[in-house]
């Protein structure tokens, strides 16, 4: 029983997490042969305050890059 659990920062419309769930599962179904109905997929939502990257807090990074 595959459980994806999948990290992302805030902003994805309820439409591009249906197509993550989507191509993931798609993705499970074909590679590991596993059903469909196995799959669990977790999409967490997290802060760019609370993600750090290169060094920075998200937030701050994509602040220096404009």
């Amino acid at each position: 029983m595959p459980y994806v659990n999948l990290q992302i920062t805030r902003g994805a419309t309820r439409e591009q997490k249906a197509e993550l769930v989507s191509d993931v599962t798609d993705s499970l179904v074909r590679v590991l042969g596993k059903k469909p109905e196995h799959i669990h997929i977790v999409i967490q939502e997290i802060a760019e305050e609370d993600w750090g990257f290169s060094g920075l807090l998200t937030d701050e990074w994509r602040r220096r890059k404009e």
